[in-house]
């Protein structure tokens, strides 16, 4: 049998984030030396395992739950010790809390035995700096050799960067597992330990401690200076769901902040732990752009830091073009063992991060962000527009394309990069160039949001980005159309023969409200987007159950992605298809309260009939643009579409809705808090806006 070397399982891992640092765990607490658990600092593991034991036996674990927004307590028994009666009457609880740079884990050893209690409680410790694409990889590094230092202080160190553990009141030893402990999974020769001995009185209670800190001044992202900028709503609802979803993803929202090491007063969103803690274009503009009901500041953060490293010239090894918006940023090149994939630390294999880029300018705009600092991104945009007009076609047919020159980069560069993403009806794949569909969309949408900007700053250029919108929409009219199972479609894509990839995917949704489609079209497909075929899950499958490559399993051919079913509900829900956009919400409500209100990246695209939503057992969570899925929520329930500009705000929210009578408290336009309730007969209302705007419904 082939030996392949899989990717680690993350589904029932508990993980914690206050990034650029990560911690996953089991469910016992426990951090084994196997797969991708693990302490992460700026895409370096930077502690291997954590194994806590008491007289050399582990605890037998009872429950864990959140403390705090980047906390966890993990709740466990020592029944071999205290009193001889059948309920337990030695406990532990290991309280773990991310701190910046760092954790702390307390141990509360508690008694409420008869008589006293003596034992030993230790932890081993393992520091292998393994870089995250290997552990994606399924690998590890030798675990390194520590340095004991100062009483209770163990200290890693290589490559420039610095790990140190320091103990209160404990003694360390190592480096080597004691003899008196059986080898078992997750534990490796190597480790040092921890070690504390403990007396409790009857009844008593002790606390020990431990602290991780990092020293990396490498690091090309950090965490960033000052408090969280935008607001934190408050909800109340008759579903809820929605107010706990908020809650949950409020709070992972937080923990997800990144700066670059340059600039740490400019905030983005890291994509998600533990793969894509780092700036991501995509992922993070797709994220500021859905908060922007909470304020324009996360928006302003993440134009600027991707606007200092915009595209200046052609390099077909990293994908960069003048103008063009970057995919993702590391410390040094990705390669993933056994692929093909290798990327530049700064890599620019996105077709479409550079026209969301214009659209969030856009669209924060239009939500209030000051006209200052919109005129300082004006540059940018004018940049981002000529690497629309001069490298976003290279083959000259009028529509946004994408081929991988390099031979080692992503073949597919869409929001579905995977591999195998862009499949036929019949299961073949694509050939590249590719035009996708929804890049087509995105493309109208920027052009004319450009042209906007264009025009109110006093730019030229304006008339000719709305005539380049038009002839895209006729010639998007004429080529992508196709006949499918359901009736008439948009293909998912173009493939390098000009053929339409008629599958029926989630991509078609993201075309309404871009402005490209008509009335009509967009009503035929807001019905193909409710059929049982695309929408029979927890929300909206990638490719539909009628296609021969799907599988509610597979990366991007069938599971349900959380940020993309919110992107198409929010289209449907502001082109007023409110019973395909209320059978949507319905599915991520029930898919946030099986996954504990924290949102995976993705997950199974089965049936309903199964009664929870399976796994994707290597999704991350928390993910940026699935916490945000909770403010899409709001956005839709409210109905609240400002355009500060133009001085008015409309407020259309769903109606009948699916979350009944609803208040949110602490949106932002403009700058300023704003409520907003809506009643069960779908009547709104709103206070607080700013002087100057007015309501229209």
């Amino acid at each position: 049998m082939e030996d392949r070397r899989l990717q680690p399982l993350l589904h029932d891992l508990v993980g914690l984030v206050l990034a650029p640092t990560s911690a996953l765990a089991g469910p016992d607490g426990q951090i084994r030396a196997a797969g991708v658990q693990g302490v992460f600092h700026a895409d370096a593991r930077v502690l291997s395992q954590a194994l806590l034991r008491v007289d050399d036996r582990e605890p037998e674990p009872l429950t864990q739950a959140p403390d705090g927004a980047s906390g966890a307590r993990f709740v466990a028994l020592a029944r071999w010790l205290g009193d001889p009666t059948p309920d337990p009457t030695v406990r532990l609880d290991r309280i773990r809390r991310m701190a910046v740079g760092g954790l702390t884990e307390e141990i509360r050893v508690t008694s409420t035995a008869g008589l006293p209690v003596t034992a030993t409680v230790t932890v081993d410790l393992a520091c292998d700096l393994a870089p995250i694409e290997v552990v994606k990889s399924g690998g590890h590094g030798e675990p390194l050799t520590a340095k004991i230092g100062r009483p209770g202080e163990l200290v890693w160190a290589a490559d420039g960067t610095t790990v140190t553990v320091t103990a209160d009141a404990g003694e360390v030893s190592g480096p080597a597992r004691p003899a008196t402990i059986a080898a078992a999974d997750g534990d490796r020769a190597g480790a040092y330990r921890l070690t504390w001995p403990v007396r409790l009185a009857p009844g008593g209670q002790t606390t020990l401690r431990w602290r991780l800190t990092v020293d990396d001044p490498r690091a090309v992202v950090v965490h960033p200076v000052g408090d969280t900028a935008w607001s934190r709503p408050t909800v109340t609802a008759d579903d809820h769901r929605l107010r706990r979803l908020v809650d949950r993803s409020v709070d992972d929202l937080a923990t997800l902040r990144l700066a670059t090491a340059d600039t740490p007063q400019d905030v983005f969103l890291g994509a998600g732990v533990p793969w894509f803690l780092t700036l991501f274009g995509r992922d993070s503009i797709w994220a500021a752009r859905m908060l922007l009901p909470l304020g324009t500041e996360l928006a302003a953060g993440t134009l600027r830091t991707l606007a200092r490293r915009q595209g200046t010239g052609i390099d077909g090894e990293s994908g960069e073009a003048p103008g063009k918006i970057m995919h993702e940023l590391r410390r040094h090149e990705f390669h993933l063992r056994g692929d093909r994939l290798s990327l530049p630390a700064a890599y620019y294999g996105t077709v479409d991060a550079t026209l969301l880029w214009i659209s969030l300018l856009h669209d924060a705009w239009r939500w209030g962000l000051p006209d200052a600092e919109v005129a300082d991104l004006l540059p940018h945009l004018e940049a981002a527009l000529r690497w629309l007009a001069e490298h976003a076609d290279a083959d000259g047919d009028g529509f946004v394309e994408y081929v991988d020159t390099s031979g080692h980069g992503l073949a597919n560069q869409g929001w579905k990069d995977s591999f195998d993403a862009v499949r036929f009806h019949d299961g073949r794949f694509a050939e590249a160039p590719v035009a996708l569909a929804e890049v087509q969309g995105y493309a109208y949408e920027a052009a004319v949001g450009g042209a906007a900007l264009l025009d109110a700053f006093g730019r030229p250029g304006g008339d000719r980005w709305r005539g380049y919108a038009a002839g895209l929409a006729e010639r998007f009219r004429a080529r992508f159309w196709v006949d499918g199972p359901l009736g008439p479609q948009p293909a998912l894509a173009l493939d390098g023969r000009k053929r339409p990839v008629d599958s029926l995917t989630s991509n078609i949704g993201h075309l309404l409200g871009t402005g490209l489609l008509t009335d009509a079209e967009s009503t035929t497909v807001a019905e193909l987007l409710s059929s049982a075929a695309l929408a029979g899950g927890y929300g909206l499958r990638t490719m539909s159950d009628l296609d021969a490559a799907f599988s509610p399993l597979s990366y991007h051919c069938g599971s349900v992605w959380a940020h993309d079913t919110a992107i198409v509900l929010g289209g449907l829900a502001r082109g007023g298809f409110t019973a395909p956009a209320a059978r949507l919400a319905d599915g991520l409500l029930a898919a946030g309260e099986a996954f504990d209100y924290r949102l995976p990246e993705l997950f199974g695209g089965d049936e309903r009939t199964l009664g929870r939503p399976v796994p994707y057992p290597a999704a991350c969570r928390p993910q940026a643009w699935s916490a945000a899925v909770a403010v899409v929520l709001l956005r839709a329930a409210t109905g609240l579409e400002p355009d500060v500009p133009a001085g008015r705000v409309r407020l259309r929210p769903l109606h009948p809705g699916p979350f009944g009578a609803v208040t949110v408290s602490g949106l932002r336009v403009a700058g300023s808090p704003v409520d907003v309730a809506v009643d069960r007969d779908g009547t709104a209302r709103i206070s607080g806006l700013p002087a100057g705007l007015t309501v229209e419904s």
